[in-house]
């Protein structure tokens, strides 16, 4: 008589799986990848996730719930945009270069190219850029709101800006540049918000 199969983790499985999907993107990840990873039968992957495409979201969602949503709660935390900003900035770079995991974003690197099957999943891969930007809009938003930068300020194109500079931290990371060679970009790309922020009238 058969043994019953051992049991497993499934918080450790979705994990590994996260891991997968992120060095090797979401089409660049097969099934058998799947298997050696986590350890598993593709049928009892199957069982527990129902498809290699809900494996995948839940992957990103345990993503951005962990280190991949820091750097936007950073931004949200800090005081004023400026220094959020900054701190966004850093914590992407942490994330983008830790030395136990993938280099880069997850959501930035793991779609950017389907075929035609997988075109929903680019585009809500998309949406999540998408989200995170208007994250930064809706910041320098209310720092206009409060004063911290000038009325004209274009929120919008520094929102574009910074998710543009979010996006190419991620591409340069997983090219290999070193942590230390992005953090030291930082100061550049802050910059022109600087030239916005209103100083305090003298007495």
């Amino acid at each position: 008589m058969a043994g019953r199969p051992r049991e497993f983790s499934r918080d450790d499985a979705l994990a590994k799986a996260r891991d997968v999907f992120w060095a090797h993107g979401y089409e660049g990840t097969s099934m058998s990848d799947l298997v050696l990873a986590l350890g598993l039968a593709s049928s009892r992957i199957y069982a527990a996730f129902g498809s290699k495409e809900e494996l995948f979201r839940e992957a990103v969602a345990l993503y951005r719930d962990g280190e991949g949503g820091n750097a936007i709660r950073a931004l949200e935390a800090a005081p004023t945009a400026r220094s959020g900003i900054e701190r966004m900035l850093r914590t992407a770079v942490e994330t983008y270069t830790q030395t136990n995991r993938p280099r880069g974003c997850m959501v930035v690197t793991a779609a950017t190219n389907c075929s035609p099957e997988n075109q929903a999943m680019m585009k809500w891969l998309s949406e999540l850029r998408c989200a995170r930007n208007r994250a930064i809009l809706e910041r320098l938003r209310r720092a206009v709101e409060t004063g911290e930068l000038a009325p004209a300020t274009n929120v919008q194109a520094f929102a574009d800006y910074f998710g543009s500079v979010m996006s190419g931290l991620s591409v340069q990371a997983r090219d290999g540049v070193s942590k230390s060679r992005l953090i030291a970009t930082i100061p550049s790309a802050l910059m022109p918000l600087e030239t916005r922020i209103r100083k305090p009238r003298p007495n």
